[in-house]
């Protein structure tokens, strides 16, 4: 019998004002857009919130479609479309969907309706065309690059593999310069599977890292990649695609990255590295996840980008 219904459904979270942790956050000698000086200098209200933290917002909501198994297989992969300032309000909406199917839609509205992010959610082994696989296939080849014209497709980590771990009180480093613990006070959907106390009684009798966490952990030791770019210039999250394999990841359990640039792209503002790091355990050497980041560098915070274009023949 045909469904006399539309089912097409959406659910959503209430309101959250996430919170800015990043104001301290620098890179190569200076601070970044999250502070709210070097924001308003590039012509933005104030610093933003980093892009990741948006996805606590839609673990409740993927847990209750998929389950379990969405610790274990889940995968988002986000376009971020809109910067989002401590202070505002927002809101996550999942589709509902079909009876056995895998994948869904996933979007953020501020109140005001402002697009926050879009994007497709899902449990593997298959993902379909996630968000990240559609807009990589859509790319056209950049002119000649000049912030990353040192930058090659296909080029591997320097660092590779990089050994990492995330503790209760780890320090993550300049980058990111808060602990989990700290995250776990203002997260915006606690759970006691995050915690010291409560990780014994999750289903995996562990602690578990928060999805927007993960970003965290494989950025800790970026900076070993020798990515390098010209500079100092200020960047930015636009597309990420967090992909767990065979999770969760776990609090204080050792993990090895490694990393490759998988394309090269620009628009009007920016120039991007995509890069795909591999997170295998490191214990066990599986492959448990893996992330696809679009950092784009913002043209206008590297003071000689009209000169060295120029100069490019651009």
């Amino acid at each position: 019998m045909s469904e006399p219904f539309d089912l097409s459904f959406s659910i959503c979270g209430d309101f959250r004002k996430p919170r800015q942790m990043l104001a301290e956050q620098s890179y190569d000698g200076h601070l970044s857009l999250h502070d709210d000086k070097m924001a308003q200098d590039l012509g933005f209200r104030a610093g933003p919130i980093e892009g990741p933290t948006h996805f606590s917002q839609f673990i409740p909501l993927l847990h209750y479609i998929f389950g379990n198994a969405w610790f274990e297989r889940g995968c988002i992969s986000a376009h971020y479309q809109n910067m989002v300032i401590e202070g505002e309000e927002v809101r996550a909406f999942a589709k509902l969907p079909s009876r056995g199917a895998t994948t869904t839609r996933l979007w953020a509205e501020k109140r005001d309706g402002t697009p926050v992010l879009t994007g497709t959610a899902s449990i593997g082994p298959d993902h379909g065309e996630t968000e990240i696989a559609k807009r990589i296939a859509a790319l056209r080849p950049p002119g000649p690059l000049v912030i990353m014209r040192d930058l090659k497709v296909g080029q591997k980590g320097a660092g590779n593999p990089e050994k990492v771990r995330m503790d209760f009180d780890q320090h993550m480093g300049s980058q990111y310069p808060f602990s989990l613990n700290d995250k776990l006070k203002v997260i915006t959907e606690p759970s006691p599977w995050y915690t010291r106390e409560g990780g014994a009684n999750s289903p995996w009798g562990r602690a578990v890292i928060p999805f927007e966490m993960i970003s965290v952990l494989l950025g800790y030791t970026s900076g070993k990649a020798g990515f390098r770019t010209r500079g100092p210039a200020v960047g930015l999250f636009a597309e990420q695609e967090i992909k767990l394999i065979k999770g969760p990841l776990f609090v204080g359990h050792p993990y090895e990255l490694e990393r490759e640039i998988v394309a090269l792209s620009e628009s009007k503002r920016t120039e991007s590295s995509w890069v795909l790091t591999k997170v295998y355990d490191g214990v066990t050497r599986d492959l448990v996840a893996e992330m696809i980041l679009n950092g784009a560098t913002l043209k206008n915070s590297y003071a000689r980008y009209d000169e060295e274009a120029r100069a490019l023949g651009r």
